[in-house]
């Protein structure tokens, strides 16, 4: 079993990263959006188009809220519906011209981002960060599925 204080200083470290990437000002990456609006234009971006379901199911939102924020980025010009040709109920989101260029703006922040914080680290260090962020996240998500997969029994 983990350590107090080394799960406190994981939480202390998590809430400093949330802070310092700007998720906790109204809007994000140098744009007029919040949080769930950049990982939507991002993730949708990096995987293609995908429905309002796979959306909600993928960044972990309500039904309603997917709705609203699909709303919003489709009368901004950021995404785009369109009537998915395996199947007619369902309608694909996929990203507009516009929607392509704030991507590609999103992707210039982060990366920029990134790379003056690993500027500071030796290639060694730069590597310790990528595996321990990958293997992190990937223990957060195990856990979420296993507290799930216990409550649904």
């Amino acid at each position: 079993m983990a350590e107090l204080a080394l799960i406190d200083d994981i939480r202390a470290a998590s809430r400093l990263m949330v802070r310092e990437l700007g998720f906790m000002d109204a809007t994000v990456a140098a744009t007029d959006y919040p949080p769930s609006a950049v990982h939507t234009i991002l993730e949708i971006g990096i995987r293609g188009p995908m429905t309002s379901g796979e959306l909600g199911d993928f960044l972990r939102l309500e039904k309603s809220s997917v709705s609203r924020l699909v709303r919003k980025l489709i009368d901004c010009g950021e995404l785009r519906e369109t009537q998915d040709e395996e199947d007619a109920r369902s309608k694909l989101l996929s990203l507009t011209a516009k929607g392509r260029r704030s991507l590609e703006a999103l992707h210039a922040f982060g990366r920029r981002q990134v790379r003056g914080a690993l500027a500071t680290l030796t290639d060694a260090e730069q590597r310790t960060v990528r595996e321990g962020m990958m293997l992190y996240a990937r223990a957060l998500r195990q856990s979420r599925e296993e507290d799930e997969a216990e409550a649904a029994a």
